[in-house]
């Protein structure tokens, strides 16, 4: 039997953890700092068990990696490479669900030296996002077809029946790194011109973007879109724009709170919320249209009465002083949550404009899920299922021949993930 080791066992790993014992039947350590959370998700299956790890302190790290034929590694980003070092040391191949960093990208040589493959962004967003772009692009060129634009968005979102609230927005785990994501720079090509946009102006560079049976959305630049035009083999696209989608009106409120200010991490000299807002508001008087007169958005009303409804304009003592931002999280932590038996919602919508045969088309290719009450979110599923996926095409022999770091847009990859994702229930529908 195939042994796997999963590191870490936060809210992802529970559907991978599943699919790697029920349907590929292999053994299964979990190992995390809180081990009755791995407990709980092997829920005494004979081939599963849990030990405790701190990569923290690198706790017997490649001795833990040596002891599996695979080790997948759910922690945060920034330990990824050394886990990667750890598998590349002692011949063990690694799934990770996260964007290929520069660090790991070093470890490519080392790799297909030592046979090991590294295969990361095998989550959702990246995961299934590339598999499916990338196979609609290599079915165009298989027809001797050209794709002239490629605009993909992707979004998790509370269910249409449990958008309760005017953000539009639940958190299933901490906001910050949601807060953290508003600040990120972002690059993308659209009809044959680069655009760059400083993290401050992304949420004034937004699209609304119609989703069929759902409605409209706001699309707003995720990222460097650029190298995707080498990534997905389509160097003469006219556009190219990866964004994420989020629900109308979240947009202006967040660049009203970058306007301001909000979203700095400085000391906000201030002991309650009223105060904070008070002193990042220009001029004198009334504080919603000292506020308003602040900010340059397409909707100034919705931004005021959606701060006032979180509570920013209260005169409560703040929940977090670290910063304004950690304030602000804070009370996005307290407003923004799933009420007990509410559904998330997983909504990714691929849109190619392509020439073949001198004739000018539209394909549209559109994924929504959605999470299963009191079971696994959409939002773990997408993620933890693509890649218990990869950690069966690895260690099924199917991909043998490869070694090095790659991400899922390999046909010998997205083939048979796509396929098995689709018994999973999570499909595309192209039209």
């Amino acid at each position: 039997m195939k042994e796997v080791v999963v590191l870490g066992a936060g809210l992802v790993a529970r559907p991978l953890v599943r699919y790697l014992l029920d349907t590929a039947g292999f053994g299964v350590t979990v190992a995390s700092r809180t081990v009755e959370k791995g407990k709980r998700m092997i829920n005494d299956h004979p081939n599963g068990k849990a030990l405790p790890f701190d990569i923290s302190k690198d706790e017997n790290l490649k001795e833990l990696v040596n002891d599996h034929d695979l080790v997948v590694s759910l922690l945060p980003y920034t330990f990824h490479t050394t886990v990667a070092k750890a598998a590349v040391e002692t011949g063990t191949h690694l799934v990770t669900t996260s964007y290929v960093s520069d660090e790991m990208k070093e470890l490519d040589k080392p790799s297909k030296d030592a046979g090991v493959l590294l295969i990361n962004e095998m989550g959702l967003d990246p995961g299934i996002d590339h598999m499916e772009a990338q196979r609609v692009i290599d079915d165009v060129h298989a027809k001797g077809g050209e794709v002239e634009e490629f605009i993909s968005y992707c979004g998790g979102l509370p269910a249409p029946e449990a958008n309760t609230n005017p953000w539009g927005y639940k958190f299933s785990w901490s906001p910050r790194g949601v807060v953290l994501a508003s600040k990120n720079n972002a690059k993308f090509r659209r009809e044959g011109a680069d655009i760059e946009v400083p993290g401050k102006e992304l949420f004034g560079n937004y699209d609304v973007i119609d989703i069929p049976g759902l409605g409209s959305f706001e699309g707003y630049p995720n990222r460097n879109s650029v190298p995707y035009a080498e990534i997905y083999s389509i160097p003469n696209a006219k556009t190219i724009l990866r964004g994420t989608l989020r629900n109308r009106g979240w947009c202006d409120t967040w660049k009203g709170l970058h306007d301001i200010g909000v979203l700095e991490e400085t000391n906000p000299e201030a002991e309650d919320y009223y105060t904070m807002m008070d002193q990042l508001a220009t001029g004198v008087g009334d504080i919603k249209e000292r506020l308003s007169s602040s900010i340059q958005t397409r909707d100034n009303d919705l931004v005021i009465k959606n701060w006032e409804w979180l509570g920013l304009l209260d005169d409560r003592e703040l929940l977090d002083g670290t910063s304004r931002m950690d304030a602000l999280s804070a009370l996005l932590q307290e407003k923004l949550f799933y009420d007990k038996g509410e559904r998330d919602m997983i909504a990714l919508q691929h849109t190619f404009n392509v020439v073949i045969d001198d004739e000018k088309k539209t394909l549209r290719s559109t994924m929504i899920d959605y999470g299963i009450p009191g079971g696994d979110s959409a939002m773990s599923r997408t993620v933890g299922i693509p890649a218990a996926i990869g950690v069966e095409l690895v260690l099924s022999g199917k991909l043998k021949h490869l070694s090095g770091v790659h991400i899922p847009i390999l046909p010998e990859i997205y083939k048979p993930a796509l396929k098995k994702l689709e018994i999973q229930g999570i499909k595309f529908d192209e039209k």
